[in-house]
């Protein structure tokens, strides 16, 4: 794809999801698996694509893969083993611009999240292991002005806000009146901003995907470095 060709998402991508959520079962989906791959998949890929090049930009640590197996687009399938919830199909698009040093969802990352009901970007580390959870907690109780700085700009306070899981009870090892124990008991270090349906057929959305992206730094910077990783 031609640097900056993309040109938004359909209309229909939204409408299929939609539709996908009543009707989620094979027969449905394999009638309309072209029009998955013409409104869903393609674009998606597509987009990716054209991310790749701003991204670099961004940090030449993150990538942008456009491939439909593999790649920084997620799966549609939903893995039903061990869930009661045995509906095959996931209800939204998901893209992940991973970390090289990672190999999965968990890894330091970029998100872009669509789904009926909403539209959302993510920045930072979900559900990271034990070990790497322990780093970032030191992180911030050694240099909490640096952790401070990190996640109190303007840009990133304007358009982000922090997210995920956190512990009812301070962590093993720190104190319940430590001043920045909110912090220290997140299970998550994840950042989200969200944006309108109308967003995403805009001519617009790589660049200001990237804009909100690159307000995300200083946060990504910090949680890069307590981890060991390179921004």
């Amino acid at each position: 794809m031609a640097k900056n060709s993309f040109q938004g998402f359909p209309a229909d991508l939204v409408k299929f999801l939609s539709e996908l959520a009543r009707h989620n079962n094979r027969t449905w989906f394999e009638a309309n698996r072209e029009r998955y791959e013409e409104s869903v998949r393609g674009p998606a890929l597509d987009f990716i694509s054209a991310m790749a090049g701003p991204l670099a930009k961004l940090s030449p640590h993150f990538s942008a893969i456009p491939k439909k197996v593999g790649g920084s687009l997620m799966r549609i399938y939903r893995d039903v083993r061990f869930s009661k919830d045995k509906k095959p199909y996931k209800t939204n698009l998901g893209i992940q611009f991973r970390h090289a040093a990672g190999k999965d969802v968990h890894a330091p990352g970029f998100y872009f999240h669509v789904d009926p009901h909403e539209v959302f970007l993510g920045a930072g580390v979900w559900h990271p292991d034990s070990e790497t959870l322990s780093s970032i907690r030191e992180a911030i109780d050694e240099d909490p002005a640096a952790w401070k700085r990190a996640k109190g700009s303007k840009a990133f306070r304007t358009q982000f806000e922090l997210a995920g899981e956190s512990l009812k009870r301070p962590p093993r090892g720190y104190d319940a009146d430590h001043p920045l124990l909110e912090d220290l008991k997140r299970k998550d270090h994840i950042a989200a901003c969200h944006l309108g349906h109308d967003d995403l057929l805009q001519p617009s959305v790589v660049q200001d995907t990237i804009a909100a992206f690159r307000t995300t730094e200083p946060y990504m910077a910090f949680l890069c470095k307590a981890i060991g990783v390179k921004f």
